[in-house]
């Protein structure tokens, strides 16, 4: 096989969370040109006729869309089932569903923090399990994580996201050390700065921006098409012995 083949993702699927837009649908897209199927879920996806969907088969590919609430576990659980009793066989899992709430720590209130934990870390602790229990089954699957550069920093007025993309870091090692000697590799992707509709709010704050800019190296901010490469890495066999890394998409940032 050559080195090019090995990024090929022909035969495979992969079911892709928070891929309505932004990182979550720019990595579905690239799963999609690399030749897998795609699922993908989302909270405000809709099931037939969506952006990404009309991507996927514009790639020459199969789609699939869910809709699930991730700060709903019993939500979660049915989806799950749904998949499982549709023999959906997942061979790539990227879980990319995730929010930002920011307040400051003194106003940090509890249904902030529970509704973020719940999706960005939870939920994403659930569906591996679930899913990565019949990779282990296999012997062979990819779970891919999307943490962040708050997974090494503490950000500033957002300790609940700060706090769940920590906990994320730590799971893609914990699950790693025990599904690397069965064919699983577990891995995760650190973004920086993406323009994106999370990060709007920084893009529009003259000072945070200029803060921001000063600091990455590579001078600019990230598109959201800057993460597609590292994905389909991640869920080839080009990445077959990367197991527990966390892999900076930042410009630079964690250089500094």
């Amino acid at each position: 096989m050559g080195i090019l083949d090995k990024f090929r993702l022909d035969g495979k699927t992969a079911l892709v969370t928070g891929s309505s837009r932004g990182i979550g649908k720019a990595m579905a897209v690239a799963l999609a040109e690399a030749g897998a199927d795609i699922i993908c879920v989302s909270s405000s996806l809709e099931e037939h006729g969506s952006a990404v969907e009309k991507a996927v088969l514009a790639a020459g590919q199969k789609f699939k869309g869910y809709t699930c609430d991730f700060s709903n576990r019993q939500a979660l659980y049915r989806f799950v089932d749904r998949v499982k009793s549709e023999n959906l066989q997942i061979d790539i899992l990227v879980n990319n569903a995730g929010i930002v709430r920011r307040a400051p720590a003194v106003d940090h209130q509890d249904d902030i923090w529970d509704e973020v934990i719940e999706i960005n870390l939870n939920s994403q602790f659930v569906l591996s399990r679930e899913i990565g229990k019949e990779m282990v089954a296999r012997g062979a699957g990819k779970i891919i994580f999307t943490a962040s550069v708050l997974t090494f920093q503490g950000g500033l007025y957002v300790p609940g996201y700060a706090a769940s993309k920590g906990a994320i870091g730590q799971l893609t090692m914990a699950l790693s050390n025990e599904w690397a000697g069965k064919g699983v590799n577990v891995n995760a992707i650190a973004p920086g700065y993406i323009r994106t509709d999370v990060t709007q709010n920084l893009q529009d704050d003259p000072e945070r921006h200029a803060a921001i800019l000063e600091r990455i190296p590579a001078n600019r901010w990230g598109d959201v098409g800057d993460i597609a490469g590292p994905v389909v890495f991640l869920a080839s066999a080009a990445s077959d012995y990367m197991n527990g890394t966390i892999m900076t998409v930042d410009g630079g940032w964690m250089g500094r």
